[in-house]
């Protein structure tokens, strides 16, 4: 008889720590034995035991963060600083990089990818995955320093509860966020973190790409991009299909874009409404790893609380409409916080808010978000508020984490 055995994520994750705690000790005393036998082997001389010490590292737990990362890969390759780019992705472009300096490693999926990173020997390592020493990504006693970088223009409290507790430095983009992570640090007692306002890279990037990219011109109609987020207050789960049904019925072309997530955490939802509206002349599904084409031929977006509503708007300049899903914090950091979420109080300067009640009329709300001006100053306002230091973010970055390394050897020389 075969006996079926559940375990939930909290207790699989309790498992896994055990795990990786009892690997740990393991590898520890497997390294202690080893040193001891070269001092007996040498003669009794020392013998040097952290000559694979990794200076710079960058973990990504997906391939579509190359566009985050890969501008300060190519500073460090100018500055002849070498890095090692560890993935969990084994088609990450990052693994065929172009610069001398970079290498690209792929570390395995999921939690052997964590388990890599558990026992890293490194002075600095550079992530946007948020949850250190929370579940299973477990700080390494080999790693010096942990920089956290945000992959988007918005609020840091929106990651899951506790996603930058323990980072030892946070890169920012405003003020705002400087305020919410010292709020966190405040209420649970925690340590102030080194948190640095760098700007936004990729973003800067992205302004670059967009400056020199060629205008097309003699367009018929407008192009209507659908890009919701994913989870229970995403746009599917509130409007499943109707929404792609209204906007059909727009005459508009209709790009629709869902967060990658989507196809994994909530496969047969998008299956479903995959199936129920297929490919047509007006309607595509799009899937690329790089947003870049499509954002630009978009004339308006229509979101939730996803990040990309900012790339389009500060970045392309352009309106959107994003959908009141009744947003659950409760999952959230920002839970914790009295202030405004700073995403919901920039919404309704750069766009409409479509509900139920008003999903008929969606037509003539596209037809006013890309006419009325008010929008555009509205745009104004919250490039100002959460885009500081526009266009100097890879050097503000790269000049920190290397004056940061320089600090910490120098620490380690003197101790």
């Amino acid at each position: 008889m075969i006996i079926l055995l559940y375990i939930d994520p909290g207790t699989g994750s309790m498992l896994f720590a055990i795990l990786i705690g009892v690997i740990g000790t393991l590898s520890y005393l497997l390294k202690n034995w080893a040193v001891k036998l070269r001092f007996l082997l040498s003669g009794g001389k020392k013998v040097e035991t952290n000559t694979d010490k990794l200076p710079f590292v960058i973990f990504s737990d997906d391939k579509r963060y190359w566009s985050v990362f890969e501008p300060i890969c190519r500073e460090f390759d100018r500055r002849g600083v070498d890095m090692v780019y560890m993935t969990a992705s084994p088609d990450d472009p990052a693994l065929q990089n172009p610069y001398e300096h970079i290498k690209g490693e792929f570390i395995g999926k999921n939690n052997r990818a964590f388990a890599r990173m558990n026992f890293l020997n490194a002075g600095i390592v550079l992530s946007t995955t948020p949850g250190l020493d929370v579940y299973q990504w477990k700080r390494s006693k080999n790693v010096q320093y942990y920089v956290h970088m945000q992959h988007a223009a918005n609020d840091i409290s929106g990651y899951r509860m506790f996603g930058v507790d323990y980072f030892d430095a946070v890169m920012l983009s405003g003020e705002y966020q400087v305020q919410e992570v010292r709020d966190l640090e405040k209420i649970r007692g925690l340590p102030q973190k080194d948190l640095i306002k760098i700007g936004i890279p990729y973003m800067d990037e992205m302004a670059k790409r967009l400056q020199a990219a060629e205008r097309k011109e003699g367009k018929e109609g407008h192009v209507v991009l659908l890009a919701p987020s994913w989870g229970k207050s995403s746009i599917f789960q509130k409007y499943e299909g109707k929404i792609i049904e209204v906007l059909i019925k727009t005459g508009y072309h209709i790009i629709v874009r869902p967060h990658p997530q989507s196809f994994t955490s909530e496969k047969e939802t998008i299956e479903k409404i995959m199936q129920e509206y297929p490919a047509s002349d007006q309607l595509e599904w799009n899937r690329d790893n790089d947003n870049f084409e499509v954002l630009k031929r978009a004339d308006i977006l229509i979101s939730d609380f996803s990040g990309i509503i900012f790339d389009f708007a500060l970045v392309y300049d352009k309106p959107v409409i994003y959908a009141d899903t009744e947003f659950d914090n409760s999952p959230y950091d920002a839970w914790w916080l009295e202030t405004p979420y700073w995403t919901f109080t920039a919404l309704p300067r750069i766009g409409q808010k479509l509900t139920m009640e008003n999903l008929d009329t969606l037509k003539a709300m596209i037809d006013e978000c890309i006419q009325d001006p008010k929008y555009a100053q509205g745009r104004r306002e919250a490039r100002e508020e959460t885009w500081e230091h526009k266009g100097e973010g890879t050097e503000r970055a790269v000049e920190y984490l290397l004056n940061k390394y320089d600090e910490l050897t120098q620490d380690k020389k003197g101790a």
